[in-house]
């Protein structure tokens, strides 16, 4: 296990506590729930540039570092890496804050999404312009 520092200047997308019911047979946290996190972490950025409804179309990676407990609070960060005239590629990085009494931070797992903006019809749309 390799101690990080959370990454600086940025706010987690979502932040987490593993919960015992989230555990696998093997008594740490079941990787399902994590991939759950990291989509739902995700779709925030992608709902904010599509400025309305998107859905996943692909994991396009995603990999496991280092398990993760009951009790960990889990951080992740989302960033846009890519856009397409439809489609939003994310970045998504997690980590993991355990032992509060001496503090740890361990990257967990990182994962790349796409998703697609959608219309009322649920078919692909074009992304809005962006005015800065």
């Amino acid at each position: 296990m390799t101690q990080v520092n959370l990454p600086k200047d940025k706010i987690p997308t979502i932040r987490i506590a593993a919960m015992p019911k989230d555990t696998n047979s093997a008594g740490s946290i079941f990787g399902g729930w994590i991939m759950s996190q990291i989509d739902i972490a995700a779709a925030i950025p992608a709902l904010e540039r599509a400025q309305g409804r998107v859905a996943t179309v692909a994991v396009n990676s995603m990999k496991f570092h280092e398990p993760v407990f009951v009790g960990d609070v889990v951080s992740c960060y989302a960033d846009i890496i890519k856009t397409g005239s439809t489609s939003i590629t994310i970045k998504v990085e997690v980590y993991a804050e355990r032992n509060p009494a001496k503090k740890e931070i361990v990257k967990v797992t990182e994962a790349e999404l796409t998703f697609v903006a959608l219309d009322e019809n649920r078919r692909p749309r074009l992304l809005p312009e962006i005015n800065e």
